[in-house]
């Protein structure tokens, strides 16, 4: 690795590591990774797409031609994301998010290798404090704010090897980080239904006894009223989230060049190692009636997210050269959702000295949440094609259609994963042997469900990417 590329890819690989990577796509997957697939509906499988390869299916790296190829990557995502009910509507503030990212591979005597830095996928939202969301009881203005910001991405090390003139198998060990901002405000009857009738999640003690002195308190008629519950993490860092996590993951691939126009692909990639997301400075504020007043008793202490995994995912795909100037590609993935998102699991865990008086009865106590989630598995059909309209001129479009993986029972306006078909456009130049660029929209219609709580969220957005490659 030569000092001047190491230069070139540190400032990159340091924004990228550290950017806010929160959007949902396919579920949280993003729905093509690297302006060259994402223009053909993210289809990736079976062709050389650059180094995004390293999240698609590596062995496609080995279709490189020999030598050194840096990519430096940016997108954008702007969703558009509301809430409605009761004829209240909330629109989310969040609104434009960056995404760099950065790559670099090397072929020598059939063997490929090199190092990257992509953003995986996840979710945000962010609603005002004075939205209906943020004012749970119809007993209390509380104005608080909802926000959820999660992120995943990689550090990856790709190696590709060309088995013979036809077949070449790859694979790669990532580098997996995971981090979460939340603001969650709950009603009263949210927060009981964990409690007791659990329909919608579970709430209960550690075996320190947070949630049975609450209900100590209510039993015994200090608490008269339950207003909301609000649970409280975030830094208000652009770059990092307060609750993180870390751990690894890795994939395989294939590649088989039928003829010098047909080439056909797989690849797996395994589900993360990750350990519990962490923080020492959560809140759970419990808005409530007591000695016949409305009070937020605020109670501190550390918060973990329990097994926070990024799923399976396996798909097969071909790439077919069906003339000099036109291309076409499709891809079939499957995304194991319904293995690692059934439940979103938190323990909290009260400081043993609390600020405030009112929380001292909590002190060291803690408890367990989980809130149903029960998403479907996902399948995905990525369509795409291109026509070279000139040597240097390259024109993409695509389709990437799949399902929505959430059931709408137990939707959260905070976490609309809900997004199901995408088209998608883009363009490549090539400026000399050396230099190129590659250019991707992507467009996801609106769409909108409804929860089993009257709440109706509605999700579209509209994306691009870009990279700048140069090859030596």
């Amino acid at each position: 690795m030569s000092k001047r590329f190491a230069r070139a890819l540190l400032p990159t690989a340091l924004a990228a590591a550290f950017s806010p990577l929160a959007w949902s796509t396919n579920g949280m997957n993003m729905e093509g990774y690297g302006p060259i697939a994402s223009a053909m509906g993210g289809a990736a499988f079976a062709y050389d797409n650059g180094t995004a390869a390293m999240m698609n299916n590596p062995a496609t790296l080995g279709l490189m031609d020999a030598g050194s190829r840096l990519d430096i990557f940016f997108g954008f995502l702007g969703p558009d994301v509301e809430a409605e009910a009761g004829g209240q509507v909330a629109e989310s503030d969040g609104t434009a998010y960056a995404m760099p990212a950065a790559g670099w591979v090397r072929k020598h005597n059939g063997l490929t290798y090199g190092i990257g830095v992509y953003g995986q996928g996840g979710m945000g939202t962010e609603f005002d404090a004075t939205s209906f969301l943020g004012n749970p009881s119809p007993f209390v203005t509380s104005n608080l704010e909802n926000r959820t910001e999660l992120s995943v991405g990689r550090v990856i090390l790709p190696l590709a090897f060309d088995v013979h003139e036809r077949l070449v198998i790859g694979g790669s060990l990532d580098f997996v980080w995971s981090g979460l901002d939340l603001k969650m405000a709950m009603s009263g009857a949210q927060f009981t239904d964990l409690v007791s009738t659990q329909n919608f999640g579970t709430a209960g003690d550690d075996g320190s006894g947070l949630v049975s002195t609450f209900n100590g308190f209510v039993g015994s008629g200090a608490i008269t009223r339950v207003d909301y519950a609000y649970f409280d993490f975030s830094n208000g860092n652009d770059f990092t989230g307060q609750a993180r996590a870390y751990g690894v993951a890795g994939k395989l691939g294939a590649v088989f060049r039928v003829n010098d126009r047909l080439s056909v692909g797989a690849t797996y990639h395994s589900e993360t190692r990750l350990n519990d997301m962490k923080t020492s400075g959560a809140d759970l504020l419990f808005g409530v009636e007591m000695m016949g007043s409305a009070q937020a008793i605020p109670v501190s202490g550390d918060l973990k997210v329990r097994d926070f995994q990024w799923p399976e995912i396996y798909g097969i795909g071909a790439a077919w050269q069906a003339s000099d100037s036109w291309f076409f590609t499709g891809d079939i993935k499957r995304i194991e959702w319904a293995d690692t998102m059934d439940s979103f699991d938190m323990s909290f865990t009260a400081d043993a000295s609390q600020a405030d008086p009112r929380a001292a009865a909590f002190a060291g106590r803690g408890m367990e949440v989980s809130l149903f989630q029960r998403w479907d598995d996902q399948v995905v059909y990525q369509l795409g094609g291109a026509y070279r309209w000139s040597p240097k001129l390259t024109l993409r479009a695509g389709v990437n259609l799949s399902d929505n993986p959430v059931p709408d029972t137990y939707l959260n306006a905070l976490f609309p994963a809900i997004v199901r078909n995408h088209v998608t456009a883009g363009f490549g130049y090539v400026f000399n042997p050396v230099q190129s660029i590659d250019f991707s929209v992507q467009h996801a219609p609106e769409v909108s469900e409804t929860s089993a709580a009257g709440v109706t969220s509605r999700h579209g957005q509209t994306s691009f990417q870009f990279i700048y490659s140069h090859r030596f």
